[in-house]
């Protein structure tokens, strides 16, 4: 009469509810939808933050040390043109700078989002 699934206690299933106690197999608790919805809020913010600064990181690669190197090289940096400085020094700061914000942005996002592992 009752199958495997929902079969009586004394067959040592844990699935078995007394009525009115069982839910619908689609039903999706509010907290499950509530914790998709956290997740994907983080997610979608942490692409975020990767997609700006990898456009910082381009810019500042591809565009400053090559593209518009002949236009830096015009101004004189501490004895050097700035366009060399900028390929050789510069942009290497400002790497470095991108990883000190992407560690402070990512522990405030974390923190907002209560993936944090602080307690």
């Amino acid at each position: 009469m009752a199958d495997d699934k929902n079969g009586p206690p004394d067959r040592g299933t844990s699935t078995y509810r007394h009525e009115g106690e069982n839910p619908a197999g689609h039903d999706r608790h509010e907290k499950d939808v509530l914790a998709e919805k956290s997740v994907s809020d983080y997610w979608r913010a942490n692409l975020k933050l990767l997609g700006m600064l990898l456009a910082v990181w381009f810019v500042v690669s591809f565009g400053l040390s090559i593209l518009f190197v002949d236009a830096l090289n015009a101004i004189p940096f501490f004895g050097f043109k700035l366009g060399f400085w900028w390929a050789q020094q510069g942009s290497i700061y400002v790497f470095i700078g991108l990883i000190f914000y992407y560690a402070f942005a990512m522990q405030r996002l974390e923190r907002t989002h209560g993936v944090d592992d602080e307690e």
